[in-house]
């Protein structure tokens, strides 16, 4: 899941990417409208989080961009004011949600994991290949019954790869997809974090290795 939280207050934007982060989410930052439409240009997020009070060109004005330019991403407006009729205004702009602040962090989680379930099929409530299992709500992952630990970026990739249902998924598409854009497209980082996975998932092995072409899950 990509997401770009776009928020003037550094501290709270750098705390929200953070907490998203661990959740095993990709996310960058904007700190102002124009920063978040040059995002936009350049990448396609699953959701923008985007604070309506923005210094220069403004919330409003970013979501009226991306509505005329017909975009696939799902906005989640957030605002100091918080009346009914903000509200409406807002979604009344293109939102798909609206978050009052202060907000519980909790909350704006589940609601950018509900917009995100909204932009395509729905996920199952399991995702699962033979005697491997993946919940996305609860973040768990066994296989034949063991309870397998894995960090936020290594659930990620699984779930990636589980979603794609045995399409090759590229090194270049993790990155966009999985990591941020600080990512690094000559490093070894995909491939250290799909060895550390292949060890935890054990024998037999679950993820294959196509050649010139990515990752896919076996047969």
């Amino acid at each position: 899941m990509r997401v770009l939280v776009v928020e003037d207050h550094e501290k709270l934007a750098e705390a929200v990417a953070t907490g998203l982060r661990r959740e095993g989410m990709a996310v960058d930052v904007a700190l102002d409208g124009r920063d978040a439409l040059e995002h936009v240009a350049g990448t396609r997020y699953d959701v923008i989080v985007l604070d309506r009070d923005l210094p220069g060109v403004g919330g409003d004005d970013v979501c009226r961009t991306l509505m005329a330019e017909k975009s696939e991403s799902r906005v989640l407006m957030l605002t100091a004011a918080g009346t009914v009729r903000d509200r409406v205004e807002g979604l009344g702009l293109g939102a798909d949600d609206y978050l009052p602040k202060p907000f519980d962090f909790n909350e704006l989680l589940a609601r950018i994991r509900a917009l995100t379930r909204r932009s395509g099929l729905p996920l199952p409530a399991l995702l699962q290949h033979g005697n491997l299992s993946l919940d996305p709500g609860r973040r768990r992952v066994t296989r034949a019954g063991a309870f397998i630990p894995l960090s936020p970026k290594e659930f990620a990739v699984l779930e990636y790869l589980l979603t794609a249902h045995g399409r090759v998924i590229s090194a270049e598409e993790l990155l966009e997809k999985v990591w941020d854009e600080y990512a690094d497209p000559f490093t070894t980082t995909v491939k250290t974090t799909m060895g550390r996975l292949r060890a935890k998932l054990g024998e037999p092995p679950v993820i294959e290795t196509v050649s010139r072409g990515g990752y896919r899950i076996g047969d």
